[in-house]
């Protein structure tokens, strides 16, 4: 089997490793061709660029492939696009990310070649104005007629989507986002180890967070919470896992709120980090206004870790309040310090909701487990086509 798959930038991000271990997993197979096209990975989060090429990948790089909707670019990339399709002539396209699926599958279908979209995280949403909200709602159900198969990395999005109109369910298939699970059950270095080059002391407890520091991302509430609770609490601690354009925005507020000794910057890691980064923490704590699945709630889970999330998208799918940790309504920030408090002070609590979640999650988000389902679909898919 040729496949292509089609991402709009390969940063640092859930999409992106979910993207590139779906490749890693394919090209394992002697008997498959794989090639993974992109545009630039600009911007502060970091690229996954250098690990796909240490591992051999074919990786082609479109430079006018950007994020940001600009008529010309996108033009061209499409173009571009096509020709390279053209010359490779995959026997299915596989896209991912909003611009990517749009481009993709248009050229895709273009040249007459099945195509297959990953949903990482609803293009649309409520925080976009009017215009746009419609604008992108048409321009999914466009692409939707031209996808032999849509799927969801989880089943929230899916229902989101036929709410919206996009396509009927039957064209959905879940396929939870796929992982290094075994480094998150036994991470490189010791808990203890990496808290010290953190500067933190063994009685600390902490809770962490791992995100871009981006708009949406929810910091500042976690933020807020924190300066609810961290008087009565002398040895929490806060760690916040990423970078983004909002770092020094986020330094600010805690200045403000007098809170500089009991946050610790990590600044931008490696994905092979995060887990022992993980496995520092006592509680994880995601405050994301909007995600598909995030990947950092089944990580946590798998390493032991409860969770504390806002209630968005697909994380109830994961966790589940009093058995793997608390949700809690987006923007309420009297429950989410509450809840923080709660696991912060409750050591056996912490054992027993991330005990539960390694058991529940453990197989179930392994990437070999994805890559066999996204095999499945892509055999239903050709299968059909008559290939």
């Amino acid at each position: 089997m040729k496949i292509a798959h089609v991402i709009t930038r390969l940063i640092i991000g859930g999409a992106q490793e979910n993207t590139l271990l779906t490749v890693l997993g394919q090209q394992q197979d002697v008997r498959d061709q794989v090639t993974l096209i992109t545009g630039p990975g600009l911007g502060p989060e970091g690229s996954l660029e250098p690990t796909a090429e240490a591992e051999g990948v074919d990786l082609r790089l479109i430079p006018s492939l950007r994020r940001a909707i600009h008529p010309v670019r996108d033009w061209r990339a499409s173009g571009v696009l096509r020709r390279m399709l053209s010359e490779l002539r995959p026997d299915i396209v596989h896209t991912h990310s909003s611009k990517a699926g749009i481009l993709g599958r248009r050229a895709a279908a273009q040249l007459g070649i099945p195509a297959v979209h990953t949903i990482h995280g609803s293009s649309f949403h409520r925080n976009q104005s009017a215009p746009i909200h419609w604008l992108t709602i048409q321009a999914e159900r466009w692409a939707a007629r031209r996808s032999r198969r849509l799927i969801s990395v989880c089943d929230a999005m899916t229902d989101q989507y036929v709410s919206a109109g996009v396509a009927d369910r039957s064209l959905f298939t879940t396929i939870h986002s796929g992982m290094d699970v075994d480094r998150f059950l036994r991470p490189a270095r010791s808990p203890e180890q990496v808290r010290s080059e953190l500067g933190l002391e063994p009685d600390h407890v902490v809770v962490g967070k791992v995100a871009r520091l981006f708009h949406l991302k929810g910091h500042a509430d976690v933020i807020r919470a924190a300066a609810r609770i961290a008087d009565a609490i002398p040895e929490l601690r806060f760690v916040f896992v990423g970078d983004g354009i909002l770092r020094r925005e986020c330094e600010a507020q805690i200045r403000q709120a007098g809170l500089t000794d009991r946050f610790v910057f990590t600044g931008l890691v490696t994905p092979e980090r995060v887990a022992e980064l993980v496995h520092a923490m006592d509680v994880v704590v995601h405050t994301s206004m909007r995600e598909g699945l995030a990947r950092v709630l089944p990580q946590a889970l798998i390493a032991g870790k409860p969770v504390v999330s806002y209630d968005i998208d697909g994380a109830r799918e994961v966790v589940i309040s009093g058995e793997t940790g608390a949700l809690i309504p987006p923007g309420a920030i009297e429950p989410l310090a509450d809840a923080l408090r709660e696991l912060v002070l409750d050591q056996p609590l912490r054992v027993r909701l991330g005990g539960c979640g390694r058991e529940r999650y453990t197989e179930q988000f392994r990437h070999q487990t994805m890559n066999r389902k996204i095999r499945e679909v892509y055999a239903d898919v050709l299968g059909s086509a008559g290939g």
